[in-house]
């Protein structure tokens, strides 16, 4: 089924590098969410999306250190 939606041009651009960030086209991006919201959640799927993604960001050499997260200034 097509649906027609009216959305702002510079929501649908954002949106649209965030979905190509993510590996997927707008389209898919707003059919997966139409589902979970249905209720039609593929759970195997989302889990080989998590695994897909997972380790793929950039910490650009940052590491965590826990003393800096709890330093007070």
């Amino acid at each position: 089924m097509n649906v027609t939606l009216s959305v702002d041009e510079k929501v649908i651009a954002g949106a649209r590098l965030r979905a190509e960030a993510l590996g997927k086209s707008l389209n898919q991006l707003i059919r997966d969410y139409l589902q979970t919201l249905a209720g039609e959640g593929d759970v195997e799927r989302d889990m080989e999306e998590f695994r897909r993604l997972s380790g793929k960001g950039n910490s650009r050499g940052w590491k965590f250190n826990r003393d800096e997260a709890y330093e007070r200034t």
